[in-house]
């Protein structure tokens, strides 16, 4: 079995909606061969709780306003660390950088296949890691600055 076109409209709309809110590393898995509950995964993360949270809001949007879907749960909201959304056929994941390196979702569904995503969310790869060491070098900047 494997994920209906409804949810790789679904997950392609997310995705792009992820990507211009500037989300990092933004991938999707089918995970209709292991899981009876829903189709397809999709796993953005952000360096920060707010961009965390604005994230979320455009993705639920843009699904409300271009596909007319609500999500069915929602969960995280009060701390923006994790937010899922529960759209039955496919589920978001949006982490705070910290929390999808912790947690590596990705290592749970590897062995899924990947679900080829717009252009814009494909460029995130790498992005988090790029972040990390940015701000690794910014602290570092600053620790010497206090020395």
């Amino acid at each position: 079995m494997t994920a209906t076109d409804r949810s790789i409209e679904l997950i392609k709309t997310a995705a792009q909606a992820a990507a211009d809110k500037l989300a990092h590393d933004i991938i999707a898995y089918d995970v209709s061969d292991v899981l009876s509950i829903t189709d397809a995964f999709l796993l953005a993360s952000a360096p920060n709780d707010r961009q965390v949270k604005s994230i979320v809001d455009e993705i639920e949007e843009r699904l409300g306003k271009e596909l007319g879907v609500k999500p069915v749960r929602r969960e995280g909201d009060r701390e923006a660390r994790w937010v899922l959304l529960d759209y039955v056929d496919i589920v978001v994941h949006v982490q705070h950088s910290e929390e999808r390196v912790f947690y590596a979702l990705e290592r749970l569904w590897k062995d899924c296949p990947e679900l080829d995503l717009p252009a814009d969310a494909k460029a995130t790869r790498g992005k988090t890691a790029e972040h990390a060491k940015l701000q690794a070098e910014e602290d570092s900047a600053e620790l010497g600055e206090l020395r």
